[in-house]
């Protein structure tokens, strides 16, 4: 009998350290060389697309000068009812990838990064219609990424300062449940031409810190597929009669362990 709870003490604590190396997220990271890391911290700009909404604000020493340039200035506390982006610096991409701005009009910027545009609108203001450099900021309004799958709270999320990595996303979504896939969540990102692109991205390995995805783009999806175990009894049966069937499944695995343990003891006697 002592011999039966020692080998079953052995099983169980493998089983379980077997299911503990399958958690934890970017494993032996500090095995990645610091320089290495370093590099790993440039986030790329993100590319305008069509459906972006736009905060375009145009800004010199001289306001009266730049007024033109910059839709109606409302007083917020004498606002009796809801905004609309006619009424605030913003601006909708379209599907054909313009915006239209004041005195500039009509402006292309599908493909553009924030700066690129930035630099764009400086170029045809200054010297053309004002006699300084004026200060342009460009700020995303609709910055949003979405978490679904096998996550505590899966939805849609929005991204004030405009950067948020994977991890970081996920623990937006309350993190994975414990039978949602660490090594195989699957980011679904749209490009700046409408095209897709798609990824399988592992959290448990450490080199996904260097991974091109680890930084996420606006509008980018990841799906956490849930476990094999998890998959079979959603589709199959309903998830009281899987709990039933796993914990009937269990003592059964642990009475014919009993029974090839206790058969393998009266054989060597």
């Amino acid at each position: 009998m002592k011999k039966i709870l020692i080998l079953s003490s052995v099983l169980l604590l493998l089983a379980s350290c077997q299911s503990a190396k399958q958690v934890p997220y970017l494993q032996n990271v500090d095995e990645i060389p610091a320089d290495v890391l370093a590099k790993a911290t440039y986030v790329p700009e993100q590319i305008l697309m069509p459906g972006d909404l736009l905060d375009i604000t145009v800004m010199a020493t001289d306001r009266v000068s730049v007024q033109p340039f910059n839709r109606r200035v409302v007083d917020l506390s004498k606002s009796s009812g809801s905004l609309t982006s006619d009424e605030l610096n913003f601006y909708l991409v379209d599907n054909s990838g313009y915006i239209d701005m004041p005195v500039l009009g009509r402006i292309y910027v599908q493909g553009m990064t924030k700066s690129e545009l930035e630099n764009y609108i400086r170029e045809e203001i200054y010297p053309k219609y004002i006699h300084e450099v004026p200060a342009v900021t460009v700020r995303f309004e609709n910055f949003r990424i979405s978490v679904t799958g096998d996550v505590a709270k899966p939805g849609s999320f929005v991204v004030p300062n405009e950067r948020i990595n994977v991890l970081e996303a996920i623990a937006m979504a309350g993190d994975l449940n414990i039978t949602g896939r660490r090594d195989n969540v699957l980011l679904v990102r749209v490009n700046a031409d409408g095209s897709r692109t798609t990824a399988r991205l592992d959290l448990t390995d450490k080199d996904l810190i260097l991974s091109p995805y680890f930084y996420l783009q606006q509008n980018d999806v990841l799906y956490v597929e849930p476990n094999v175990s998890k998959a079979r009894s959603s589709t199959v049966v309903p998830p009281t009669a899987s709990l039933a069937i796993s914990i009937i499944g269990s003592a059964l695995s642990v009475a014919s362990l009993i029974m090839t343990i206790l058969n393998f003891t009266n054989i060597t006697k």
